[in-house]
């Protein structure tokens, strides 16, 4: 009669084929947990931008004299509105207080998005045809606060704002990204 051979170590075949199955989903759930993360900070940054751009937007509204005569036209670099902060507790002019929300508004900028040479902020009102200004209104000066009477009045009655807010996402590709909020001030 012959021998009959048992057969060993199918179990540890068993055994190590059962962990490298499981190995194999472990490191996709982790991958799925890094595209999860990067996929919230980039979540986390754009509501930043839609943040900041309501502020200024909310800002803004509050100054309509301020927006009309040009004061929020931001320019082509922040130093030009100085480092002296404006104390508005006694009233301001519409410059300053213009130049007091651009200081804070890009103070924010460079604190909640990522802090480099492309976090920026933009803004651009147009308020039609060149010269248009509405039977009544006198622009502010830097100087010279506004009429009481012209704080009701919205001029041009149809003017436009664009306010840009642009960061580089370096949580996974580096793009840089630019969120855009249209209002009427």
């Amino acid at each position: 009669m012959p021998a009959v051979l048992r057969q060993r170590g199918v179990s540890l075949i068993e055994v190590l084929m059962a962990v490298l199955i499981f190995s194999v989903g472990l490191l996709g759930v982790a991958g799925l947990m890094v595209m999860a993360t990067r996929s919230n900070h980039s979540a986390y940054q754009r509501t930043q931008a839609i943040f900041l751009a309501d502020s200024m937007a909310d800002r803004m509204s509050a100054n309509p004299v301020g927006v009309w005569s040009g004061f929020y036209e931001t320019p082509g670099s922040y130093a030009s509105l100085g480092s002296a902060e404006n104390d508005c507790s006694a009233g301001c002019t519409p410059k300053e207080l213009a130049e007091a929300d651009l200081r804070i508004w890009r103070r924010q900028l460079i604190t909640l998005l990522p802090n480099d040479e492309t976090t920026w902020g933009t803004i651009r009102c147009y308020n039609g045809p060149a010269g248009y200004a509405p039977k009544g209104w006198t622009p502010a000066t830097a100087t010279a606060p506004a009429d009481r009477g012209q704080l009701a009045m919205r001029p041009p009655y149809g003017g436009m704002c664009w306010l840009y807010v642009r960061w580089n996402e370096r949580a996974h590709d580096g793009m840089v990204r630019t969120f855009v909020r249209t209002f009427q001030p």
